[in-house]
């Protein structure tokens, strides 16, 4: 044991604990450093002793006892390096780090390291991790009911076509709500459609759709407005007043939208836009892009604004695009880059004869095969209205 002994004083020095047992598992040796680490003496820890006083109790003991000792005989050629938690003479815990070999045929020794602020460092860290994991999945579940809220005040999927009108409505969140918003509705003769893209995305561009939502129907429902431009005009007003009824928004709080109007007797197209334009895409494959006003929907409060109307005849076979600038501000491609406005138009043109379902599944590949594995950059919002 002297060669043991000068291994101790050694390893005394790295606050090292050594015990020696042999192959049925009694202890016969424990070195002096378990004062220091666990509180015992080490003669208390001899024969079952070390088994029984460093655990919560004798059913566990031997439990652990019979389980280790079995592992560490099927192996007797390899060093066994594991840890676990021992109970100290004061009752408090101690994890401690395990190399465990056989010294020769009779005996076993253990080289333990006490890595319990390690292990509590690694406990915090775990249950910091879990808490905010918990966190975070409140906040989803949050989310995803608000997404719900949010789907119910979007019209009816069938809303245009069960009045006549062929249409298809591309909407893809970026993040699980959107800040994008669309609204159809219908006046006598008359059906209106709108694409607006409110400030940001996720829950505060989502936020900014509830109240799009709210003045919408405060300006067709209650005032029942007819013309466009007096729409948008309206519309500012509204936005305007409400979002100023506190500091707590800010003047860039407001909305882009592209408003067209279509007389279902007449066949006439009524636009106006707050920084959206539309596209018409004719039977001769023409497109042609009607711009909006350069004032967006509440933005610039105090100064004065004027939404133009622009009025065209409908022609069989046109195609009527609004769209939210997500679209063609997606990066992807080959450079990384933009899509823009110019391919966006072509992708148009090239949909020239296709249904607007066919329409739909070709931009949502287009788009795809342009992104690729890029972020979404924006909500995606494009409408398709087809003129018999």
């Amino acid at each position: 044991m002297l060669e043991l002994a000068l291994q101790e004083q050694i390893l005394e020095k790295l606050n090292t604990l050594i015990v020696v047992l042999n192959t049925d598992g009694s202890v016969e040796y424990v070195s002096s450093a378990v004062s220091r680490m666990l509180g015992f003496r080490p003669e208390q820890l001899l024969g079952d002793n070390w088994w029984t006083k460093t655990r919560v109790n004798e059913p566990e003991a031997y439990k652990i006892k019979r389980v280790l000792m079995g592992h560490i005989s099927a192996g007797r050629q390899t060093t066994h390096i594991f840890e676990n938690e021992l109970r100290t003479a004061q009752g408090g815990r101690k994890w401690i780090r395990w190399s465990v070999s056989f010294l020769n045929d009779e005996q076993i020794v253990g080289i333990g390291y006490d890595i319990t602020d390690k292990k509590q460092a690694e406990q915090r860290l775990l249950k910091a991790y879990t808490d905010l994991e918990n966190k975070n999945k409140d906040i989803t579940d949050s989310i995803f009911y608000a997404q719900r809220i949010q789907e119910s005040i979007l019209p009816s999927s069938g809303f245009l076509k069960e009045r006549g009108v062929d249409s298809f409505v591309l909407y893809k969140p970026k993040d699980i709500v959107s800040g994008d918003y669309y609204w159809f509705y219908e006046l006598d003769n008359k059906l209106y459609v709108a694409a607006v893209d409110c400030t940001g995305h996720g829950v505060p561009g989502a936020m900014m759709s509830m109240v799009a939502n709210s003045i919408l129907k405060e300006v067709f429902i209650n005032k029942r407005l007819t013309d466009v431009a007096e729409i948008l005009a309206q519309l500012d007003m509204e936005l305007s007043g409400t979002i100023n009824q506190k500091d707590s928004l800010e003047n860039n709080d407001g909305m882009d939208i592209g408003l067209v109007s279509l007389d279902k007797t007449t066949g006439t197209i009524e636009f106006a836009g707050a920084f959206r334009p539309m596209l018409i895409s004719r039977k001769d494959g023409s497109i042609l892009e009607v711009s909006g006003s350069r004032y967006p929907i509440g933005f610039y409060s105090g100064i004065s604004k004027k939404f133009d109307k622009q009025v065209i005849q409908a022609e069989a076979g046109d195609n009527i695009y609004l769209f939210t600038d997500g679209y063609v501000d997606q990066f992807g491609g080959q450079h990384n880059k933009k899509l823009n406005r110019r391919n966006f138009k072509d992708l148009i043109q090239s949909m020239n004869g296709m249904t607007p379902g066919e329409q739909e599944a070709f931009l949502e590949y287009a788009f795809n095969n342009w992104k690729q594995d890029n972020e979404q950059t924006d909500d995606i919002l494009v409408i398709g209205l087809h003129i018999d």
